[in-house]
């Protein structure tokens, strides 16, 4: 049976091949969206900016809210937790 589904289904294979490439973009653009790793340098660059008195108090915790707020969306992906 496995041979005949083959030849039966030959005309569709573009179509999985189109679908497996989709695949392999929407799982690069996940894990480039879910790094970690430019959200944290970010907050270090934030910090740096707050420490040399380019921003106020105020603006630092506004910018550190919405970063920590992204690191948490990042944490919940990793482990699986569903989207809010």
């Amino acid at each position: 049976m496995g041979l005949l589904t083959q030849l039966l289904t030959l005309p569709l294979a573009p179509v999985r091949g189109v679908g497996w490439v989709v695949d392999r973009v929407v799982e690069a653009a996940e894990q480039e969206y879910y790094d970690p790793a430019p959200v944290e340098r970010e907050l270090a660059a934030l910090e740096r900016e707050l420490l040399a008195g380019r921003i106020d108090q105020a603006a630092f915790e506004e910018r550190e809210d919405r970063l920590l707020d992204r690191l948490e969306e990042i944490e919940a992906f990793r482990r699986g937790d569903p989207a809010p």
